[in-house]
């Protein structure tokens, strides 16, 4: 059963879901279906995989799904540097930029404290 206590990665990743759902949109917006799709999916696929670790069968289920959203945390990142560098796309904001790296670094952290215990 969750635990709906105060999480938050679970805050983190879903406050950063909410930004790349307006980042996408604005994307939309301009006719930039391909990446807009490719950035809400994987964006988005962050939150959700925390989530669904929060209801985790094992202890190894659990850092099976951190270590899926760290992947997603990597393609997005990907996608936002190719947005970023390209020219042809609008920038995204540096804050995404910052509160993916804040996101990374605490999935990284969890997925090694997991291991530990």
């Amino acid at each position: 059963m969750r635990n709906d206590t105060k999480n938050i990665i679970v805050e983190l990743t879903f406050d950063f879901s909410i930004e790349i759902i307006k980042f996408s949109e604005e994307l939309r917006k301009l006719q930039k279906y391909e990446m807009s799709s490719q950035i809400f999916r994987s964006g988005t696929s962050i939150g959700a995989n925390i989530r669904e670790a929060q209801n985790a069968e094992s202890k190894a289920d659990f850092i099976h799904k951190f270590k899926i959203a760290a992947k997603e945390a990597d393609e997005v990142e990907y996608w936002l540097l190719l947005c970023e560098k390209s020219g042809f796309y609008p920038n995204p904001e540096k804050k995404l930029f910052s509160e993916l790296e804040a996101i990374i670094k605490v999935i990284s952290k969890i997925i090694s404290s997991s291991k530990r215990r």
